[in-house]
């Protein structure tokens, strides 16, 4: 493995404009890396692979290859043959809670802690198949929930989401009275285990911190018995924006002396940083703004509001393994930031001639 300078920031790329044609049409949107392109049902994951028949690392693993632009198909169960001895996967062990309430006709999304102790929510209208938008809740107005609670509503942190109160504790409010967030490309209920995955141990996120769910005991195993490190960060996901697309918002979000220092001693000793998940790449790229020498990671925690975009690039992670990400989002911007345009429109072209499937139940993407 060859060695490389730990302290070298990596600037975002810059690529030639994308070329389209042939096959599915991936247009720019917007000047920040994101892109547009149809996404038809046919392609969206409505249920777990395990009820397709599949084992978790049975999903479809899409590679694409900074260096070269290659694009390659493989199964998930493929990650250890695609990774070297001396990487890190940094994981994020943040496990999924309960977090949706139904009342009669809306649906209540906690979405996460703020640091005043009050909770971010969003409220949703039910729907014949799952939820949509509300808009026609008022500050000061209070929600009978089941189980004889109440939620009052403190005032709109964004168009979406309010600031709340719960008269009880929440996390064990949602134990007994919550179920996952599900939206209308998945047709059913699915039990919560459905939406955890292997590292997760730290209740706190609104939706599944879907990279890691294709991960299986014996496939870390395998990994590490590569010489492939592991490590945790927690980040608490936030509710998503389903119908339109939003900026991150704050999230919780906490990387220990441990995990940094495996992190930096990986980059000093050659080996590539891989992020599991969007989340993780948040947490190392916060983690990095302050640390004392550029290109390494501190210990940090707190609420992170850091956005990673191409304009800024990305300091301290190498590669991502990620799910598909639905047009127009800021996640694209994010891969891109990591990338370049141009590889990942080819890697997007290529996931939609294939059929790969969406969501947090479809198939992954590993960038190298």
């Amino acid at each position: 493995m060859t060695a490389r300078d730990p302290h070298t920031a990596v600037p975002a790329r810059t690529e030639p404009p994308v070329k389209t044609a042939p096959g599915p049409a991936i247009r720019p949107y917007g000047a920040g890396g994101s892109f547009e392109f149809a996404l038809g049902a046919p392609l969206e994951a409505h249920e777990p692979p395990e009820a397709r028949g599949l084992r978790r690392d049975e999903v479809r693993l899409l590679v694409s290859r900074r260096d070269t632009g290659e694009v390659t198909h493989h199964v998930f169960a493929d990650l250890p043959s695609l990774l070297s001895p001396g990487d890190l996967l940094v994981v994020n062990n943040s496990a999924t809670l309960p977090a949706a309430v139904r009342l009669d006709r809306l649906a209540v999304h906690f979405s996460g802690r703020l640091a005043s102790g009050e909770w971010l929510v969003e409220l949703r209208r039910r729907t014949a198949t799952a939820t949509a938008p509300y808009s026609g809740a008022a500050p000061g107005e209070w929600l009978p929930l089941p189980g004889g609670a109440t939620l009052r509503l403190l005032a709109q942190e964004t168009p979406r989401l309010w600031r709340a109160h719960l008269d009880r504790d929440v996390l064990s409010y949602l134990a007994a009275h919550g179920v996952p967030i599900r939206y209308g490309y998945v047709g059913r209920d699915w039990p919560l285990a459905d939406y955890q995955t292997v590292f997760g141990v730290e209740p706190g996120s609104a939706e599944m911190p879907s990279a890691a769910r294709p991960f299986t005991p014996e496939l870390v195993t395998d990994l590490v018995s590569r010489g492939i490190g592991v490590a945790p960060i927690t980040l608490h996901t936030g509710v998503a924006s389903p119908e339109k697309d939003e900026p991150p918002y704050p999230e919780w979000f906490s990387v220990s002396p441990w995990t940094a220092r495996l992190v930096n001693i990986t980059r000093e000793h050659g080996g590539r940083v891989i992020a599991v998940g969007t989340t993780v790449v948040r947490a190392l790229e916060t983690a990095a703004l302050d640390a004392h020498a550029p290109g390494t990671v501190r210990a940090a925690s707190g609420w992170t509001s850091h956005v990673v975009t191409p304009a800024g690039g990305v300091r301290v992670v190498d590669g991502l393994v990620t799910g598909l990400h639905e047009p127009r989002s800021s996640h694209l911007m994010m891969l891109s930031a990591i990338t370049g345009t141009g590889v990942l429109a080819r890697s997007y072209e290529a996931a939609l001639e294939e059929g790969y499937l969406w969501h947090e139940f479809g198939d992954s993407h590993l960038i190298l």
